[in-house]
């Protein structure tokens, strides 16, 4: 990742409000919900963030945790999900192998270089039968195809994604999980403007892509400036969502 990284403590307070709020969240539980299989009585969601998505998976007979390693994320999300949040790296989460029957990484292996190491615990924490469900190719989704990808282009490259689909999907096989299903939701609020996608390069927001050294950051705000529209959103991106499950061995 560049030198740039985005503060989440920081961040906690305004998150939702900046990421698509109640509507992307509801569309990111609705799209977990249908990779859940039926039966399923515990989800653990890594990286829940401030809970807005987690608290949206509660559904009868299936309990729900979360787990953040920010502690201003993970206090948003303990008020939301009262008893069933921890703070823990998603690397190494202090939890029993096959404890939940469903692990779920919304919006999670993009931001990290060791996303090889969250789907191995991931499959360490699942029950034989389990699955585990993720968003891949999200910076991908992101480009819609606008003035504003075009702009970023030359900077942008989804070759070297942590979360591109077909590296997931190996490594997740090298840790025993084979493919279950896939499904797709809608980014809702995240259709970006000129002036919001200058100010989050600013912020630091693109870090999975972008290096962020100043002059580079400069020249692009540059670009960004000079086209029009600057405070229409483009169109959304639309997300997609996979799932892996754990076999059932034995006689």
């Amino acid at each position: 990742m560049g030198e740039t990284t985005l503060d989440y403590d920081a961040e906690a307070e305004r998150y939702d409000a900046t990421r698509g709020g109640v509507p992307r969240a509801e569309a990111a539980a609705g799209a977990v919900s249908r990779l859940v299989p039926p039966g399923a009585r515990t989800l653990l969601d890594l990286a829940c963030g401030t809970g807005l998505v987690t608290e949206r998976l509660v559904s009868p007979g299936l309990r729900v945790f979360g787990a953040d390693a920010a502690a201003g994320m993970a206090r948003k999300a303990a008020e939301r999900v009262p008893g069933g949040i921890v703070l823990a790296d998603a690397r190494a989460l202090p939890l029993a192998d096959g404890s939940f029957d469903v692990v779920s990484a919304v919006w999670l292996l993009h931001l990290v270089p060791f996303s090889d190491a969250i789907v191995a615990e991931a499959a360490r924490v699942l029950r034989p039968g389990g699955v585990f469900v993720a968003t891949v190719d999200k910076d991908a989704a992101h480009d819609v195809g606008s003035d504003i990808d075009r702009a970023l282009a030359p900077y942008r490259s989804h070759a070297r994604a942590s979360d591109r689909g077909d590296r997931i999907a190996a490594t997740a096989a090298s840790h025993g999980l084979a493919p279950a299903g896939a499904t797709r939701f809608t980014g809702h609020g995240q259709g970006t403007t000129p002036r919001r996608t200058a100010e989050n390069l600013r912020r630091g927001y693109y870090a999975s892509w972008f290096d962020g050294s100043p002059g580079t950051t400069d020249a692009l705000v540059a670009a960004l400036a000079d086209l029009p529209d600057q405070d229409r959103p483009r169109a959304d991106p639309v997300y997609r969502l996979v799932s892996f499950r754990r076999p059932v061995t034995g006689g």
